[in-house]
């Protein structure tokens, strides 16, 4: 598709609708088709009559915001029962409570904002407040830590990818408020060993937040469609937060999140008020002030109208998708799945010293894969749904060849995406490599908008 000259001001007059509608229809022609299913992350799909009901139900309540409870009191009323099928999915209880969220990265920045203040609050002498994740924890927490003036400590994981308990017990001190761990983990797809944090995070006194943005809604169903798991979720006794994504593998509209709580002492601490302002008493409970409502109506209509069994389902054939996937990686001479992840959230890398990973990941894209790339150790990344069981064979196909070109063509590793992702994991001088991201983030949302590779 042909470049597309960025707009830089409003027309003066208005075009036809139609003409605004095919415009954007051609723009949006180059992006990855999630429908196919040719992605493997950002987008949860599952068909055009799921997606179709969401839309009708986010449309119903398109314009209304949830800034005012008391305004739009229906939208307040879904929101609760959201909240309550969370609390009841993961095993709060009578007493947990919590919100929704714009998203995964508003629940960290929330729980983060939350447990500086309630330490604030038992022990004000903390000034220099830090909390304890491992290297798996999703950089979303690092934001949090630095919009909140947290320090954040990073444990290494064991040989298993799990965040290292014992590394932790290192950590805690007496300016610690906070223990992250995953459920799973983004990198990897594995559930740290939460019932072994939890009982030092109770023997410590010290909170631990369980990110379950990736498996809140999925975890559960796999355990129902009868995969054991460890114990993750508020049945740990030492557990006192969860985060859980409903756009993920709740299958909702984005944006949609919960922040759940073991009970309102702690979650009194998210809550901001202003008394005094001439704008009247204000309480927000999040982040954000204007909350679109078709968000909330969305996800309150995806578990409605999906229901356990629709979820148990969905669990099953994700799980024969993602072992499918997984064995056929095995399968591959060269490449090799990092550790034995519980779910669908998986990385592999190559265990071939002349098949480079990155260069593999430039041949799938060649092939239209939108497939993420990792560091430490360099890896490609999967997240697995349901639709993709249609694609299994033809992804393992050209991932195949794909190493088979890699191998007999050594010098590709210099070329492409290869080259790039190759130098930034392996510069040994990580302050060059944010000093470059930098520079690429003032072109992207400098006056040209430029995206990595384009030119003025």
């Amino acid at each position: 598709m042909e470049n597309i000259k960025t707009t830089v001001s409003i027309p003066e007059q208005g075009l036809e609708r139609e003409a605004v509608l095919e415009e954007l229809r051609r723009r949006k022609a180059g992006d990855p088709d999630y429908r196919a299913p040719r992605t493997f992350s950002l987008v949860y799909y599952m068909g055009e009559e799921h997606t179709q009901f969401i839309q009708e139900a986010y449309n119903l309540y398109f314009s209304e915001n949830a800034l005012n409870p008391t305004a739009f009191k229906s939208l307040k009323n879904l929101e609760h029962e959201v909240v309550r099928m969370g609390v009841d999915l993961l095993h709060g209880g009578e007493t947990a409570v919590g919100t929704m969220t714009s998203g995964g990265t508003e629940s960290c920045l929330l729980a983060v904002k939350t447990w500086r203040d309630y330490g604030r609050a038992k022990h004000p002498l903390n000034r220099k407040p830090e909390m304890i994740l491992a290297d798996s924890g999703h950089v979303a927490w690092e934001k949090a830590a630095q919009y909140f003036d947290v320090t954040p400590i990073r444990v290494p994981v064991g040989p298993d990818f799990r965040m290292d308990v014992e590394g932790v017990r290192k950590k805690i001190n007496r300016h610690t408020i906070l223990i992250v761990a995953s459920a799973p983990d983004y990198p990897h797809g594995m559930i740290d060993p939460i019932e072994a944090l939890g009982a030092l995070a109770q023997e410590k006194n010290v909170p631990l937040h369980v990110d379950a943005c990736l498996g809140g809604f999925l975890l559960p169903f796999i355990e129902a469609a009868g995969t054991p798991l460890p114990l993750w979720d508020f049945r740990v006794p030492g557990v006192r937060s969860i985060s859980a994504d409903v756009h993920k593998y709740g299958f909702s509209a984005k944006g949609a999140s919960l922040i759940l709580y073991r009970d309102m002492d702690y979650m009194e601490h998210q809550f901001f008020v202003s008394q005094d302002w001439s704008g009247g008493v204000f309480l927000s409970p999040g982040l954000l002030g204007t909350r679109p409502g078709g968000a909330i109506a969305a996800a309150w209509a995806s578990l409605m109208g999906t229901g356990k069994a629709g979820f148990v389902d969905h669990a099953k054939r994700t799980m024969e998708t993602a072992r499918a996937f997984m064995d056929g990686i095995n399968g591959i001479p060269g490449l090799a799945v990092l550790g034995k992840p519980p779910a669908s959230i998986f990385s592999y890398h190559s265990t071939d010293k002349d098949v480079d990973i990155y260069a593999v990941g430039d041949q799938l894209t060649e092939r239209n894969w939108h497939v993420d790339r990792l560091q430490r150790p360099e890896a490609l990344h999967a997240m697995i749904t349901p639709r993709h069981s249609r694609i299994v064979d033809a992804y393992l196909e050209d991932l195949a060849q794909g190493v088979n070109t890699v191998r007999a063509h050594p010098e590709l590793k210099r070329q492409g995406d290869a080259a790039m992702y190759g130098m930034i994991s392996r510069v040994p001088l990580r302050g060059a490599v944010r000093s470059e991201v930098y520079k690429m983030a003032r072109k992207m949302y400098g006056p040209q908008g430029l995206l990595p590779g384009e030119t003025e």
